[in-house]
C-alpha cells in the first residue's frame, strides 16, 4: 500500500507542472501581441506599437548606396535595400502589410579605409518619424507642409541639444588615457539628471549610453568595463 501511494504522487505531480507551464507560455505570447497593439502613453501623448525602450534588430540584404558630392563637405546620399527581422514578430502583432513610414535620419557615419576599394563603415544616430501611411489609405498622416513643420521643430530641438553643456570625460583604463564628452539627450533628463547621453571618446563617436536598472549599457561597445567607467564619470559629474 505505501509503495502504491508513492507511485501515484510521482505520476501526477509532473503532469500538473507541465500543463501549468504550457498555459503560462501561451498566455505570455498572447499578452505580448496584445500589448503591441494597445494604446500607451508617453509624456501625455497616446501611441501604439512597440513600447518605449524596446528595440528592433534587422538584417539588411545586399543593397546599393549611392552618393554625389555637392560641396567640399556636403554629399547627397541614397540607399535602397530590403531589411529582414532578426527573429519573428509575435503572432497577431504589428501593422498590416502595405503600411508605410517616412523617417528623417540624423546620424554619425564612421568610415576607415582598408585598401584601394574597401572601407569599414558604421552608422549610429537617431531617426524621427515625419509621417505614416496606413495600408488601407492612399494619403499620409501629415501633408508635406506639416511634415516640414515637424522637421523644423525636430532640427531646432537638435540644435538646442547640441548647444547645451556637455559632460567632460577623462579617465585611464587598461593603461590608456581617454578624453572626450557626453552630450545629454534632453528628452531623457529628469530632476537635473539624464539617463541617455551621446558619447565621444578620443575623437571617436561611440554611440549612446543608457542608464538602466541593470546599470549602464551601450549597444556598440563590447567592453562592459569601459562602459562602466564612462557611466561612473557621468555620475561623478552629476554629484
Amino acid at each position: 500500500m505505501p509503495s502504491t501511494a508513492t507511485r501515484k504522487v510521482k505520476s501526477k505531480s509532473p503532469k500538473r507542472a507541465v500543463r501549468k507551464s504550457s498555459a503560462e507560455k501561451k498566455a505570455a505570447k498572447k499578452d505580448l501581441s496584445a500589448s503591441y497593439n494597445e494604446f500607451k502613453e508617453f509624456e501625455g501623448r497616446q501611441y501604439s506599437g512597440m513600447k518605449i525602450g524596446r528595440s528592433h534588430k534587422w538584417n539588411y540584404d545586399k543593397g546599393e548606396w549611392r552618393e554625389t558630392k555637392i560641396t567640399p563637405d556636403l554629399w547627397e546620399i541614397s540607399y535602397a535595400v530590403t531589411k529582414r527581422r532578426a527573429g519573428h514578430a509575435p503572432k497577431g502583432s504589428g501593422v498590416p502589410v502595405g503600411t508605410g513610414y517616412h523617417w528623417y535620419i540624423v546620424a554619425h557615419q564612421n568610415v576607415t579605409k582598408l585598401n584601394a576599394n574597401d572601407y569599414t563603415t558604421s552608422l549610429s544616430g537617431l531617426k524621427y518619424k515625419l509621417a505614416h501611411k496606413r495600408a488601407d489609405k492612399e494619403t499620409w498622416s501629415a501633408t508635406p507642409k506639416t511634415q516640414r513643420k515637424h522637421l523644423v521643430a525636430f532640427l531646432k530641438d537638435m540644435i538646442a541639444q547640441l548647444e547645451q553643456e556637455a559632460i567632460p570625460l577623462e579617465f585611464d583604463y587598461k593603461q590608456k588615457r581617454y578624453a572626450g564628452e557626453a552630450l545629454p539627450l534632453k528628452d531623457s533628463c529628469h530632476d537635473g539628471v539624464c539617463d541617455e547621453l551621446d558619447i565621444i571618446l578620443n575623437n571617436d563617436h561611440l554611440g549612446i549610453i543608457r542608464s538602466s536598472e541593470k546599470g549602464w549599457k551601450m549597444k556598440y561597445v563590447k567592453d562592459q568595463k569601459l562602459v562602466d567607467m564612462i557611466g561612473q564619470e557621468i555620475m561623478l559629474w552629476y554629484e
